[in-house]
């Protein structure tokens, strides 16, 4: 028997839910041992956002505790949230979800070596998980590798040219780290289609435009 992991990310949502928006729903059933992976699909809905699935046999007592992880997380625990994903990344080595998570957590923690290494385990599996690019972009920039942070971020666009978080990041990165003045107003008015509310990002598009035209 098996389960359906699957993630999602809303292009709607201003933020990822705390730091493990990714993931939102573990539905199946009861196995044994380590998991199978059958099926790992992205499916990119332009006027949502994506959906990523995995196929796994996976048995009821990860899937709780993953829940709990999740919860620790949320809460703010993350000292006990990250030993419970490290156990569940371990039970469950083919599932890209529990490695992104860490990279998350770790981030926040502060120990990018721990991030990265998860993100890169996940991107292992998958190499084209948007959240797993956007995230290590984010890595990437605060340990200064500029340039590969662009490419994390433009590997995660492209997959899903809607994912307004990688935008962001992308155009705060060529705008203040970059120097490069048209990639950042690029960045930003695609990432204003998604997100026209923004009234922060709309005074940075005007300061830019006014930057460019001195």
């Amino acid at each position: 028997m098996t389960s359906m992991f699957k993630q999602k990310t809303f292009s709607v949502l201003c933020q990822y839910l705390v730091m493990i928006g990714a993931t939102v729903i573990f539905a199946g059933c009861s196995a044994t041992g380590h998991p199978q992976r059958k099926v790992a699909n992205i499916e990119v809905q332009e006027a949502v956002g994506f959906t990523i699935t995995e196929e796994v046999r996976i048995g009821d007592r990860v899937r709780g505790q993953y829940f709990e992880a999740l919860n620790h997380l949320q809460e703010g625990r993350l000292e006990q949230g990250i030993a419970m994903l490290e156990e569940i990344a371990e039970a469950a080595p083919l599932v890209t979800a529990p490695r992104i998570d860490l990279g998350m957590a770790y981030r926040q923690q502060g120990d990018l070596e721990a991030a990265e290494r998860n993100l890169l385990q996940a991107l292992q599996l998958n190499a084209n998980h948007p959240v797993a690019h956007n995230e290590l972009g984010i890595v990437y920039r605060k340990t200064g590798r500029f340039a590969e942070a662009k490419q994390s971020y433009q590997a995660a666009i492209a997959v899903f040219p809607g994912y307004h978080h990688a935008r962001r990041n992308l155009a705060i990165l060529c705008d203040l780290y970059l120097a490069d003045l048209g990639c950042a107003l690029e960045q930003y008015e695609a990432y204003m289609t998604t997100v026209p509310a923004d009234a922060e990002a709309s005074m940075w598009i005007a300061d830019l435009r006014n930057r460019m035209n001195q």
